[in-house]
C-alpha cells in the first residue's frame, strides 16, 4: 500500500495519485492520503475518485496508522492465500483431467491391442465376426449388429449381439436373415450402398436440425429381445474398394451417449475390423478355389482316362488275328471319337491357360449370324441328339452380322448349347435365339433342365464351378467351359449373364456382342490351300525327327499317303547326319530330343548347311510366346503344337514348297490356323 502526502511541492498528492492509477503495475495498489485539511470537500472527493482508500489528518496518530495498514496488509495476504488456493485447485483438477485422459488413453490403447490380437487370431470369419462382437459389447455399445452383404460362402444376414443380465453379463447373439425394423434396415441399406457412416440421436423419433430423424414415430427403436435404443451409430466396413458389410452401435439400457473419445475408439476398432474380415473373406475364398482345383484335379484324371479304356479296348481287338472288316471299321470309329473327346478337354485346357495369360489372338470381323450358329449347331449335334434333346433355332428375318470371331463365337454357342445338353434330362428342350436391339447382337440359350441355385449364379462363370458334381456327365466336363465362354465374350467386346428360376425350372444364358454393318461383308481364306497340297508334294523332301518312334512313323505314313518323300531320324545326331546325306527340303524337328534338343540341332544345321537351307518346322507341346521366340531365335521358320492336324501339316508343307518355288522371302509364309476340333 502507499502513504501519500496531499499537499507536496511541485506534483501534488492528487497528481501523484493519477499517475499511479495510469500504471497497470500499481493500478490496484490502496492508497491512504494524509492530509491536515480535511476539510477540503472537493479535494477529498477527487481523491476517493482516484482509488483512495482512506484519508488520515496530519499529524498521524501512530496506533491509528499501524491499525490501518494492518488490516490492508490483512486483506492482501488473505487474497494472496485465495489466488495461491485457486492456483492449487486448478492444478489439481488439470492433473486429475490429465490424469484420467492418460487413463482414458491407456485404456484405449489396451483395448486396441487386445482388439487387435483377438481379431487376427483367426482367419476363420465366422470366428472373426464373432470375436468383433465380443469386442463391442459392451465395452464401446449396449448392443451391436453386424451386417453382411452375402458373396462366396459367406450368407447373407445380420448378427446381432448384446450383453446378457448382471452379473455375468454375457454376450448373447441372435442371427437374423433380415432387419425387421423398416427404418433400420434402411439405413442400412445406404450406409452399405454410399460407404459413409451416420449418427442418430434419439433414434426412431424427430430429430431436431442437424439431426438425423429416424421416423415419425415418438416411439425408441426396438431392436430383438426388447431392447430399445436412443443413440445410434452406424458404420460401414470398407476394404480394397468394396463394402465388406456394415457396423451399428447402439446405446440405450445403460443411459451412456457416444463422447468423441468412445466414437474415436469406435472408428480406430472399425478400420482393423476390416483388415480382419477382409482376411478372413480372402482366406475363405482361397480353401474354396483350392477345393474346387482339387475337384477338378480329380476329374481331370477322371476324365482323361475315360477315353483311354475303349481306345485300348480297340487296339486290344486290332491286335488279334482274326480282326474282320466289320470289328475293324467298330474299333477305327471307337478310336477316332475318342481321341476327337481327348483333343477336345485338352484343347480347353490350353483355351484357358492362353486366355488367363492373354496370349490369345482374335481375328474380329463381320461375321453373319446365320452362318456361326449354323455352325455351332454342327458341332454340338452329336451331343444334343445323343441325349434326345430337341434343339429350336430362331433367326432374324433380315440378315443380321455381328462382329466377332467367326471360330470363337461358334465355339462360345457350341459350349452353351452342350452345357444346356449335359445339364438337362433325356428328351429335354433347347433352344437358342439369336436377335438384334440396337447396336447389339443377343444369343439366348434356354434348357429345361436342373437350373442353377440362386447362390450358383454369382459363381457360374468361376474356374472349376459345376452346378451338380454328382450328376452323370457320361460325356465328360472339366468346369470349365462357361469359364472360356465368359472371358471369350468379353475379348469381344460383349458380356454373358446366367438366368433360372431356381431348382428344376432351367436356365437361360445371354451372349451380348457388337453388331455389325449390315452392309459389311467379310471375306474368308477358308480353304484356300485345300488342293494345294495334291498340286505340288510330288519330289519334295521331308525329314521327320522325333524320338517317339509311333510319333514319327505315323506322321511318315500319313504323309506318304500324300505324296510326299518322308525320312525319318529319331535323335539329334541321326538328324544331322540325314540332313547332310538327304539334303532335305524340309525338316519337321520335335523340340524334346534327349541328349541334344530341337534347339541345338536347328542350330547347328543352320550354321552347317551354307549351300542348302531346309525349311524347318518346330514340333513341341509348348506354344507359348516364349516358346515360339526361342524357337525363332533358334532358326525355325514356324512353330506348331502337338497334336497336329494331318490336314493343316500338308497345307503348311505345300505352303511352304509353293512360297519356295516362286522365290518369295520365307518371312511371308502364312501358317494356317490349326482347327480346333470343337
Amino acid at each position: 500500500m502507499i502513504l501519500l502526502d496531499v499537499n507536496m511541492p511541485g506534483l501534488d498528492g492528487l497528481e501523484t495519485a493519477a499517475l499511479i492509477r495510469s500504471r497497470a503495475k500499481s493500478k490496484h495498489v490502496p492508497i491512504i492520503f494524509i492530509t491536515a485539511d480535511y476539510t477540503d470537500e472537493v479535494r477529498t472527493s477527487k481523491g476517493y475518485s482516484l482509488g483512495a482508500v482512506d484519508y488520515m489528518i496530519s499529524p498521524v496518530v501512530p496506533e491509528i496508522l499501524r491499525t490501518k495498514v494492518k488490516v490492508f496488509v490483512d486483506l492482501y495476504l488473505l487474497a494472496q492465500q485465495a489466488k495461491r488456493q485457486a492456483e492449487e485447485h486448478i492444478s489439481l483438477a488439470e492433473e486429475r483431467a490429465a490424469r484420467a485422459a492418460a487413463e482414458r488413453a491407456t485404456q484405449r490403447s489396451a483395448f486396441l491391442a487386445r482388439a487387435s490380437v483377438a481379431l487376427s487370431g483367426s482367419l476363420d470369419f465366422e470366428a472373426t465376426t464373432y470375436e468383433l462382437l465380443r469386442l463391442v459389447v459392451p465395452f464401446i455399445s449396449d448392443v451391436c449388429a453386424l451386417t453382411l452383404p452375402g458373396e462366396e460362402g459367406i450368407n447373407e444376414g445380420t448378427e446381432l449381439a448384446w450383453a446378457g443380465p448382471p452379473p455375468e453379463r454375457r454376450l448373447c447373439t441372435e442371427t437374423m436373415t433380415q432387419i425387421d425394423n423398416d427404418w433400420l434396415r434402411q439405413t442400412v441399406d445406404r450406409v452399405m450402398r454410399t460407404g459413409a457412416g451416420e449418427t442418430c440421436f434419439d433414434a426412431g423419433s424427430s430429430a431436431p436440425p442437424g439431426r438425423l430423424a429416424g421416423s415419425s414415430t415418438s416411439e425408441r427403436l426396438e431392436l430383438p429381445r426388447g431392447t430399445k435404443i436412443d443413440t445410434l451409430v452406424v458404420l460401414p466396413l470398407l476394404a480394397r474398394g468394396r463394402t465388406l458389410g456394415v457396423l451399428s452401435l447402439g446405446m440405450g439400457p445403460s443411459g451412456r451417449g457416444f463422447d468423441p473419445d468412445l466414437l474415436s475408439v469406435a472408428t480406430d476398432l472399425t478400420s482393423r475390423a476390416e483388415v480382419a474380415l477382409d482376411n478372413a473373406s480372402l482366406y475363405r475364398k482361397m480353401q474354396e478355389q483350392d477345393r474346387r482345383k482339387n475337384e477338378f484335379l480329380a476329374m481331370l484324371s477322371h476324365e482323361l482316362r475315360n477315353p483311354l479304356a475303349p481306345i485300348t479296348n480297340a487296339m486290344h481287338v486290332l491286335q488279334k488275328g482274326d480282326t474282320g472288316p466289320e470289328k475293324l471299321t467298330w474299333a477305327k470309329d471307337v478310336i477316332s471319337r475318342q481321341l476327337k473327346q481327348l483333343v477336345r478337354l485338352v484343347d480347353d485346357l490350353l483355351d484357358v491357360s492362353r486366355i488367363t495369360q492373354g496370349k490369345i489372338d482374335l481375328k474380329i470381323e463381320s461375321v453373319d449370324v446365320t452362318e456361326v450358329v449354323s455352325a455351332a449347331v454342327e458341332t454340338s449335334r452329336p451331343f444334343v441328339d445323343e441325349h434326345e434333346h430337341t434343339l429350336t433355332l430362331l433367326m432374324p428375318r433380315k440378315s443380321t452380322r455381328v462382329n466377332a470371331d467367326f471360330a470363337r463365337l461358334a465355339q462360345i454357342l457350341a459350349n452353351l448349347i452342350n452345357n444346356a445338353a449335359k445339364y438337362t434330362d433325356r428328351k429335354g428342350q433347347i433352344s437358342l435365339t439369336a436377335t438384334q436391339e440396337g447396336d447389339q447382337v443377343i444369343f439366348r440359350v434356354r434348357d429345361s433342365g436342373i437350373g442353377i441355385p440362386k447362390e450358383s449364379l454369382s459363381s457360374i462363370f468361376d474356374l472349376f464351378t459345376q452346378v451338380d458334381r454328382t450328376l452323370d456327365r457320361s460325356q465328360g466336363g472339366l468346369g470349365i467351359g462357361l469359364t472360356l465362354v465368359k472371358r471369350l465374350v468379353e475379348m469381344q467386346g460383349g458380356s454373358v449373364s446366367a438366368y433360372s428360376g431356381g431348382k428344376d425350372q432351367g436356365s437361360e444364358f445371354t451372349v451380348r456382342l457388337p453388331a455389325a454393318a449390315s452392309d459389311s461383308l467379310a471375306s474368308t481364306a477358308a480353304g484356300a490351300g485345300s488342293g494345294m497340297a495334291k498340286a505340288i508334294a510330288s519330289h519334295f523332301c521331308v525329314l521327320i525327327v522325333d524320338d517317339n518312334r509311333d510319333v514319327a512313323d505315323s506322321t511318315a505314313v500319313l504323309l506318304r499317303m500324300a505324296g510326299y518323300d518322308v525320312q525319318l531320324a529319331y535323335d539329334g545326331k541321326g538328324a544331322l547326319e540325314s540332313i547332310q546325306r538327304l539334303q532335305p527340303d524340309a525338316v519337321l524337328l520335335d523340340i524334346g530330343l534327349p541328349g541334344m534338343d530341337g534347339y541345338q540341332v536347328a542350330e547347328r544345321i543352320r550354321r552347317e548347311a551354307a549351300t542348302s537351307r531346309p525349311l524347318m518346322v518346330a514340333v513341341s507341346g509348348y506354344g507359348q510366346d516364349e516358346h515360339r521366340m526361342r524357337s525363332r531365335n533358334a532358326g525355325f521358320d514356324h512353330h506348331i503344337v502337338k497334336p497336329i492336324d494331318p490336314t493343316v501339316l500338308t497345307e503348311l508343307l505345300a505352303s511352304m514348297r509353293l512360297s519356295r518355288q516362286s522365290g518369295a522371302p520365307e518371312n511371308v509364309v502364312r501358317f494356317p490356323a490349326q482347327k480346333s476340333s470343337k
